[in-house]
């Protein structure tokens, strides 16, 4: 806190100017519906109320300019000495000397234009409604260049709030995120999807591979994990007989922490009966181009540098054609040392033990492939062994009937032919458990009451995973996932 930002607040109340009154002050218009529509004088601005941050202060004698900034853009104040004739020091002393940048006040008058032509509001009153008691790190202007007091990344997520007063860009990426979740979710809701809840808290957790987060409930003296995935759930809703659902996930994994991935992220998953991957392929097309049009205005956006188009139709590629591709060799044709010696043939990092040949192939793909594809890439009929929930392919043994949507070099979208088959699903999470016993700590548990489930029967069913955080980077032209987040986790200050 400002010891002299400190020191007015009594000031202010000696002169009975209470910094934190209690009476509300309901605004009438924004700066940015008197920049649209003074000009054009189609509104009446005779009588104006807004309030905002007290953001500049040019001190003149008996008349003084300023400028507000409220949450729609700037607006220039005029404040003349006469019009507070019977109250002076509200001009003399609150305006001029006890004001600070920062402090949000409530303003009174009509609007006009200077003789330089900006538009003005004539304040007749003001009020102070919040009193800043913190200096703000506000960008300073020369002729030559803009010097940024608030640049700091790691700053500006421990004060989000900062971050957002003094860089209207970053209040910006924000509303363009929450118009990229209601564009998908007009999508859906015009095809008839329903959008549903799953619990959170789960007994056993399961969906994705990934080591859970752990919590107790007292009230049962039971272990709980916070859900890594809403996947078997939403199956269960389809089992039950709606035909497509979806929902708006916050799921947790106890992962590292880097650009693209935080412990606590946002995706939609959306499950559709009687469909395939195939099908889905094409309405994902439908949906992101639908959703940049909406969002952004266009399906061409710019990200790191790259220009990319989410127009469809996308380039589709198989798993094994585009690892072939990069390697030069068909890698299922490789023996587990033989895969080592490529992943050190490259200055990969080997996988922590234990870990089979899959891993490895894994590894090589993820490294050597995905970062490079950076228009929106399908990469179809994935190895089974990396997909314990998808159906095995139609016509080639060992693959499986999913995709992942690359883009930008990153995973932004998975999706399988969902398998429905009891007997195999239960083959399949049985050697997840069995990996788990051996040390895998992202290996999937046993999950039962979902296997009981698809014994009562899981039609053929499409299913999608949509990385909402790392949409909005793309649609935003974001470095990092910290930066579309609100607030992300970041290890505790010292002291």
């Amino acid at each position: 806190m400002d010891p002299i930002r400190q020191a007015k607040v009594e000031e202010l109340r000696r002169l009975g100017t209470e910094p934190f009154p209690t009476e509300p002050f309901p605004t009438n218009t924004t700066a940015a519906e008197i920049l649209r529509y003074y000009p054009q004088q189609k509104l009446d601005f005779k009588a104006v109320r807004l309030a905002g941050r007290l953001w500049r202060k040019r001190l003149m004698g008996k008349a003084s300019f300023a400028v507000l900034r409220d949450h729609t853009g700037d607006i220039q104040l005029y404040f003349q000495r006469d019009d507070f004739a019977e109250r002076p020091e509200l001009y003399d002393t609150v305006f001029k000397k006890l004001l600070d940048l920062g402090d949000i006040i409530g303003v009174e008058g009509f609007v006009f234009t200077t003789k330089t032509g900006e538009i003005t509001v004539h304040v007749q009153r003001f009020r102070l409604l919040a009193k800043c008691l913190h200096a703000l790190p506000i960008e300073k202007e020369t002729e030559e260049k803009t010097y940024a007091a608030f640049t700091d990344p790691e700053l500006r997520y421990r004060m989000r709030y900062v971050d957002l007063i003094v860089h209207p860009r970053v209040r910006e990426i924000f509303v363009r995120r929450t118009a990229i979740v209601q564009a998908i979710r007009d999508f859906f809701n015009a095809r008839g999807y329903l959008e549903v809840e799953t619990p959170i808290l789960q007994t056993i957790y399961g969906g994705a591979f990934a080591r859970p987060f752990t919590t107790h409930l007292h009230a049962l003296d039971l272990p709980l994990f916070l859900r890594i995935s809403n996947e078997l759930f939403l199956k269960r809703l389809i089992v039950g007989g709606f035909p497509a659902v979806y929902e708006f996930s916050k799921d947790f994994r106890n992962e590292g922490i880097d650009r693209y991935h935080n412990p606590e992220f946002t995706q939609v998953e959306l499950y559709v009966a009687y469909q395939d991957y195939l099908w889905m392929m094409e309405l994902v097309e439908q949906l992101l181009e639908t959703v940049a049009q909406k969002a952004v205005g266009s399906t061409v956006v710019e990200y790191a540098g790259q220009t990319i188009d989410f127009a469809a139709p996308y380039r589709r590629v198989r798993y094994f054609d585009a690892l072939k591709e990069a390697v030069g060799q068909d890698v299922r044709a490789l023996s587990e040392r033989e895969l080592l010696a490529l992943v050190q043939k490259y200055e990969l990092p080997v996988p922590e033990p234990p870990y089979e040949a899959i891993d490895l192939i894994a590894l090589l793909f993820d490294k050597l492939v995905e970062p490079k594809l950076i228009q929106p890439t399908f990469v179809l009929d994935y190895p089974e062994a990396l997909s314990p929930l998808a159906k095995k392919h139609r016509s080639e043994p060992g693959v499986v009937e999913r995709f992942e949507l690359i883009v930008g070099g990153k995973e932004l979208a998975n999706a399988y032919s969902e398998l429905n088959d009891p007997f195999d699903q239960r083959q399949r999470l049985e050697r997840q458990a069995a990996l788990r016993e051996a040390g895998g700590l992202e290996a999937m548990p046993m999950d039962e009451d979902f296997l009981r489930a698809l014994e009562y029967g899981l039609p053929p069913t499409a299913g999608l995973g949509l990385g909402i955080d790392r949409l909005t980077m793309l649609l935003c032209n974001a470095p990092s996932i910290q930066e579309v987040l609100f607030f992300p986790l970041l290890r505790p200050q010292s002291g």
